[in-house]
């Protein structure tokens, strides 16, 4: 199974690839966030996993030229959620055990408009049908087939999301089919996206196809307001990636947010969240080494900071100084 982080797409644009020949090393990353907890920067967009690159590039369109942040998250996220090379997100997405791929997605804006969509089948882009439901309805969140009838009704297209590579590997999981999920392996991982426009203003978007092979039915915290996303205008946004059960459970970003508003830098409220993971996760008496939750967050400042439970998760920045992959700072020392 191809890991994405091991993967640089050879089509990339000059900018992306720029990037990606430019990593951060996990020092560099650290020094880089304490520089940036005693500065200010607007516009900024940071996204998870190392197709953030790509995604903030498109972001950072409309950033750099007064747009709203918006407008700027949900363009960002579409560019994973049409790839087919991206294998949890969008189109290309593995399936749920029943072979069916089924999408998360939910929004938030600096007036704390909201607007979700979970277990969604059949449209490429929940994160613009997330969005209709947060501008066109009455309503928060839709769902299965009524997800499905509301973007119809909105002139989406009804496509067939199975990928033949994800078909495959659907088949081959079928001999066994042993539910597992490993550790920072793309089969349960998200696009989280966060921006602070030219205006000041917050807003966040975040995408999933969710874990492969779940029950058919299963939703993770990335369509959950509070759990996979938060944006307070007033203070800071925070977004996750990784098992979503463990974020549901601390209605993890909710609380980064929080932790901000209490003072804290968004590293040290990161750094908390994942702390609290820890303890529940020792509590039950649950494997640490089994799960991985990710956090990134920023404030109204344009201030940003990262960490998750154990190695190997990293995050994309850009700013006016460039779009860069950083490596976050982790719990889990080996």
């Amino acid at each position: 199974m191809a890991n994405r982080r091991n993967f640089i797409k050879t089509a990339a644009i000059g900018s992306v690839a720029i990037a990606l020949n430019s990593f951060k090393s996990k020092e560099d990353a650290s020094d880089e966030i304490v520089k940036n907890e005693n500065t200010e920067s607007k516009p900024i967009v940071l996204s998870t996993w190392r197709f953030g690159i790509e995604a903030n590039a498109a972001a950072w369109e409309i950033l750099k030229n007064n747009g709203r942040a918006l407008d700027a998250v949900e363009a960002g996220v579409k560019v994973p959620e049409a790839d087919p090379n991206e294998r949890s997100v969008g189109y290309g997405g593995r399936p749920d055990r029943d072979g069916k791929v089924t999408l998360d997605a939910c929004i938030m804006d600096e007036f704390s408009n909201i607007g979700s969509v979970a277990c969604l089948e059949h449209i490429k882009h929940p994160i613009s049908v997330a969005r209709l439901v947060m501008e066109k309805t009455p309503h928060v969140m839709l769902v299965g087939e009524g997800a499905l009838q509301f973007a119809l009704s909105e002139g989406f297209k009804e496509e067939n999301l199975l990928v033949e590579e994800s078909e495959k590997e659907w088949k081959e999981w079928l001999e066994k089919s042993q539910y597992k999920p490993i550790v920072n392996i793309e089969n349960h991982d998200t696009i989280g996206m966060i921006a602070l426009d030219a205006h000041g203003n917050l807003s966040g978007a975040c995408t999933t196809s969710g874990m492969a092979f779940k029950m058919h039915g299963r939703v993770g915290d990335s369509p959950i307001i509070g759990a996979g996303l938060f944006v307070d205008n007033e203070i800071g946004a925070a977004t996750a990636t990784g098992h979503g059960e463990e974020v549901i459970r601390i209605a993890g970003c909710h609380l980064v947010v929080e932790l901000m508003r209490q003072g804290k830098s968004p590293q040290k409220a990161c750094e908390e969240a994942v702390e609290r993971i820890v303890k529940l996760t020792n509590l039950r008496g649950k494997k640490l080494k089994e799960i991985q939750v990710g956090f990134i967050a920023l404030n109204k400042k344009g201030q940003y900071g990262s960490y998750c439970v154990q190695g190997g998760f990293n995050y994309a920045v850009h700013d006016a100084s460039g779009n860069r992959l950083l490596d976050a700072n982790y719990y889990l020392k080996k």
